[in-house]
């Protein structure tokens, strides 16, 4: 349904370090640079960040929220320290949460920009 999905940062060479270290477990790696955008995938950019370099902060509580699969449940503790180490901050550390019907494992951070993302899978 989704073919692909665009994230603005302010600063593209912080937020490469970021996604790069954060899309990693998640088997994304950078496809495609150019001067103001950068495009991450297996096998085609399926995940952008642009350059806004006026772009405000994203207000707290507000902005986008991105979920991204994972293939396991290491793979989503991989990504929240990723994301600790590069700059981002928890907004949900990794747990399972569960729901009327169906459970789930994830983490959630936010990324140096304001931006929400979280990584999930369903375990057995």
């Amino acid at each position: 349904m989704i073919d692909h999905i665009s994230v603005a940062v302010r600063d593209l060479d912080r937020a490469a370090r970021f996604y790069e270290a954060v899309l990693a477990p998640l088997g994304l790696s950078r496809l495609v640079t150019r001067p103001a955008t950068i495009g991450f995938g297996k096998a085609y950019s399926e995940f952008w960040i642009n350059l806004r370099g006026r772009m405000s902060a994203v207000d707290e509580g507000s902005g986008i929220h991105i979920a991204l699969r994972a293939r396991s449940t290491a793979d989503v503790d991989a990504f929240h320290a990723a994301a600790l180490a590069t700059g981002g901050r928890c907004d949900g550390p990794p747990g399972i949460r569960p729901h009327d019907r169906v459970k789930y494992y994830a983490a959630f951070v936010v990324d140096p920009d304001g931006n929400r993302i979280e990584a999930v899978t369903f375990p057995e």
